[in-house]
């Protein structure tokens, strides 16, 4: 890259002779911020629009309070940059992007085109890169600067002729601005952050300091690079953690720095706002659902003249006055006394239904023990009863236990309805107390997540905004937040009645709004009711039972995996002729390419030869050095997620892990687990199926995996109809040797492994939207011979190719597919102009109901086994759900006969064309039960 980008200037100077603005908008960071300041909103077919309601008012407001012909919005592109270079580990920890923020960011794209607005995406840099490259060169033409953004690191480019915007919270930052802010001069800003660090980027800074002391050096050594001259004189703890630093800081300041120095291919013109295209604008208002700005549109030349005659309002402003349901005036009652809370037991005894909730001392459900609970029976009438909060000055509480046995009858009678909002931790809390909840009758998180799993997130804050248009009271709001955060029992009952109060309250009114939602479509209650709702009970149950694991194991695969790992370092070492850093994409990158010069596969977006793992895969079926690196990278990770992490896991008291699983986050129905997360523990490698040996059967009892073989093809063969496909599964035939005979024209006895394998390749690929391009790199064969194979396998099967394209143009039709239960889901993005995000929700519409179905089929089946072993109480239980297996812990001398019973449990969980076949595995842990 060149270090001088040559814009032409254009005329910076106006008639008046006054410099000429311009206007650079950072999208990426305001479309994060509008993201989480806005209250989900979503159009008539449910597809979110809060980001982007957000980000193009504030666009619209930067339009009217700006009379500047010059106003451009850069946004991130998808994909690392040469950050990611530098420091593999930049950016590592932050969580991947909502997949309701993901799906609006096309059509918000769309939006700001139509608007006239310019648009600049940069693969390889990011946004602040482009935005600083911009400004600079403006800048240095006669144009003054305004950067609308909310993002700290922006502000080392501020200087006479540039400053920051931030719209969301309209307030600006000059050079004094900087000073005030964080006690730095704009120049300093880089080496400022340097020190700090960002935890939010990976960044690392000097331990231990903030931005106080990271301001107090810089004032007296100026810069990074004198104070690090001079570390020697710093004293204590912090001095020694500055020198401990030294040899990463100038890392961090690279990571830090805004490059300026790109060779960017835009001049002043390019910058420049064009006329609206009011037709395509239309056509993008209407389907969002802005329906003030569409009315508007007509009358109004705000885009085209930088005026209005209706301001534009603030992202907030504007949400604030979408409708909403009115709001129910809400009373609460803090219940002190015996007779008040006797009267509160009286009416709930009464009640048909009503709204329960804890409040207890953590998050996580096998330590929190209850600190107060709290009730609604009818809309805007709540009440909390303090327990067990503990601070000087606390009133009188009535007694944990004994309100707790008043309530156990009512709480305990399974005929009694109750509500809650993510019921299962409270089963697990009043567990802890002795306490078996039943009736669980509606949980509101599954109620949203069943309605629309994608509309918005699940989390009762989020849903009170969308569905009641409430703001509800957080927790940070009576706890505090970050260090200064103390325990539920330690907020002043004041405090705590109204908002303990309020969730018991909210749920309810949410329920009536939601179940009425759901009462509009038969088979999604039907769905809720019949299958979400009674699950509460069985995972609660599984995560109760917990599984056994073996800590000393893992400890030996921790010290074997270390011994194997550093084998293969040495071993890198030797063929490189020296030492190196396997974990450092730099240094790997000096050893392959310029020392041992390797071909270069790929580039980086700087034109660096590329070290990513497809890279080294290829490179490493001819060459021993990128294949050793492969492996030392899997084993680190095998390590560090697994058999260092694992023990870590183990309940003191059980000497089990107890997982977490969760209902409403998968999009598809499935479910999925964490702390530890079982879905992603590796079976296919030989390491990886140690690991699973460490899951353990106790004493005298056997571990039973039971898994559904094959199941979305199943699935597959019942919704296409295909002959061919219901033909080889009906007569239990080996289906990927079929579909060898089938598409490569030879008697099933002369299929090969390797067509064989081709024919799974194909069978799975298809029904996941794999591609000729994808099919060809997996069989290692060219484009032009895998599209033959789509092809021939398209004819033997041809049901299988009109449920594709039948199953694509419903979802065009209307916005969203079902599985064979009715299980919904929505996709946005199906009419997409992007081709590339259409075509990705096509694939979704092939795949989700073969998904979701299988989902549905295992829940279904986990609800009848736990039924089972609830009534008949064998001596068994069921301790974990992996994808489409179910695993239990049965006494030897009951394995045979359980195993039976599961089996067939499982295998009538569906009825399909087809027939569901459950393979069945015993040993004394789970690997030997495979």
């Amino acid at each position: 890259m060149s270090q001088q980008t040559q814009i032409p200037p254009a005329s910076p100077l106006s008639k008046g002779g006054v410099r000429e603005r311009l206007i650079l908008v950072d999208g990426s960071s305001f479309l994060f911020r509008a993201y989480h300041a806005i209250p989900p909103l979503t159009n008539a077919n449910g597809e979110p629009t809060n980001a982007i309601y957000g980000v193009s008012n504030m666009l619209r407001k930067l339009i009217a309070d700006y009379h500047s012909d010059y106003i451009t919005v850069v946004f991130d592109a998808p994909g690392k940059t040469f950050r990611n270079e530098l420091y593999d580990q930049y950016k590592a920890h932050r969580p991947p992007m909502p997949d309701d923020l993901r799906v609006q960011i096309a059509p918000l794209h769309n939006l700001i085109r139509a608007m006239g607005l310019p648009l600049i995406i940069e693969s390889g840099v990011e946004a602040d890169d482009v935005l600083g490259v911009l400004a600079q060169h403006a800048e240095q033409q006669g144009y003054d600067v305004i950067i609308s953004t909310g993002d700290k690191d922006m502000a080392q480019l501020v200087t006479e002729h540039i400053i920051l915007e931030n719209t969301m919270s309209n307030t600006r930052m000059d050079i004094q601005g900087v000073i005030d802010k964080f006690g730095v001069r704009p120049e300093q800003i880089i080496d400022y952050l340097a020190l700090i660090g960002d935890t939010v980027d990976n960044i690392p800074g000097v331990p231990k300091v903030g931005p106080k002391t990271a301001a107090k050096w810089l004032e007296q050594y100026s810069t990074l690079e004198n104070l690090i001259a001079h570390a020697d004189k710093i004293t204590g703890k912090i001095g020694e953690n500055l020198r401990a630093s030294l040899d990463q800081l100038p890392l961090s300041k690279q990571l830090t720095t805004i490059k300026c120095d790109l060779d960017l291919p835009y001049n002043m013109e390019d910058l420049k706002q064009q006329p609206m295209d009011k037709a395509e604008l239309r056509i993008l208002l209407a389907e969002l659902g802005f329906s003030s700005w569409l009315k508007s549109l007509d009358a109004s030349t705000e885009l085209s003249t930088g005026s209005s005659s209706t301001p534009a309002l603030s992202p907030i402003e504007a949400a604030q006055t979408e409708d909403k349901p009115a709001k129910i005036d809400s009373s609460y009652e803090t219940v002190l006394t015996e007779q008040h809370f006797d009267d509160w037991l009286a009416r709930l005894e009464k009640a048909e239904l009503f709204a329960f909730d804890t409040e207890t001392t953590s998050l996580d459900y096998s330590k929190a023990q209850i600190v107060g609970v709290s009730f609604a029976v009818t809309p805007g009438k709540a009440a909390y009863v303090p327990l067990a909060h503990d601070y000087p000055g606390v009133p009188d509480q009535l007694d944990r236990s004994e309100i707790l046995e008043k309530l156990r009858p009512l709480l305990e009678n399974p005929r009694k309805a109750k509500l809650g909002q993510n019921l299962k931790y409270d089963t697990h809390v009043l567990a802890n107390h002795g306490i078996a909840l039943r009736g669980i009758a509606h949980d509101t998180m599954l109620e949203s997540y069943v309605l629309n799993s994608t509309a918005t997130k699940h989390n009762m804050d989020d849903l009170a905004k969308e569905y009641l248009g409430v703001e509800t009271i957080h927790y940070e709001d009576v706890a505090g937040k970050g260090a200064k955060q103390i325990g539920f029992q330690e907020v002043s009952i004041d405090q705590a009645a109204p908002y303990a109060a309020e969730d018991a309250d909210i749920t309810l009114q949410l329920h009536q709004v939601l179940n009425a939602k759901l009462a509009q479509h038969p088979r999604l209650l039907e769905l809720y009711s019949d299958m979400e709702v009674p699950l509460i009970s069985v995972l609660a149950r599984i995560e109760n039972n917990g599984v056994l694991i073996d800590a000393a194991m893992l400890a030996q695969q921790s010290l074997e995996l270390s011994s194997q790992i550093i084998s293969l370092e040495q071993h890198a070492h030797d063929l490189a002729g020296q030492t190196f850093n396997l974990g450092s994409p730099k240094q790997i990158q000096d050893i392959l390419y310029d020392q041992q010069k390797l071909p270069v596969l790929k580039k980086t977006p700087k034109g660096q030869p590329s070290t990513e793992e497809s890279v080294l895969q290829e490179l490493a079926l001819d060459y021993p050095l990128p294949k050793l690196i492969l492996e030392y990278r899997s084993l680190s990770k095998l390590k560090s997620t697994y058999t260092d992490k694992l023990p870590q896991q183990i309940d003191g008291q059980t000497g089990r892990i107890h997982t977490s699983y969760h209902q409403a986050i998968a999009a598809t129905g499935r479910l999925s687990s964490s702390d530890p997360n079982l879905q992603n523990i590796p079976i296919r490698s030989e390491e990886g199926r140690k690991i699973r040996q460490a899951f353990i059967a106790p004493e005298g009892k056997k571990i039973v995996a039971a898994d559904y073989s094959q199941i979305e093809l199943r699935i597959m063969a019942h919704l296409s109809a295909d002959e061919g496909l219901l033909k080889a599964f009906s007569e239990e035939q080996d289906v990927h040797r079929a579909t060898a005979a089938e598409v490569f024209g030879v008697a099933p006895e002369q299929v090969t492994t390797d067509l064989r394998r081709s024919a799974k390749a194909i069978n799975f690929g298809l029904i996941y939207g794999m591609s000729s391009f994808g099919l060809a790199q997996q069989l290692g064969l060219s484009r032009s011979q895998a599209q033959s194979y789509i092809d021939l396998y398209f004819a033997r099967y041809p049901g299988v190719k009109n449920y594709m394209d039948r199953i694509r143009e419903q979802a065009r039709e209307q916005g969203y597919i079902e599985t064979l239960f009715g299980r919904r889901l929505y996709l946005p993005e199906i009419n997409s102009r992007n081709a590339a995000r259409r075509q990705y929700a096509e694939r979704t519409a092939i795949n989700a109901p073969m998904q979701g179905t299988a989902a549905d089929i295992i829940k279904r089946a986990m609800i009848a086994a736990d039924q089972w072993l609830y009534k008949e109480q064998p001596d068994a239980k069921m301790i974990m759900q992996v994808h489409d297996e179910l695993v239990f812990e049965i006494a030897e001398e009951h394995v045979d006969d359980c195993a039976a019973k599961i089996r067939s449990i499982m295998c009538a969980a569906a009825d399909l064309d087809v027939p569901l076949i459950v393979d069945i595995g015993i040993g004394n842990n789970w690997d030997e039960a495979h």
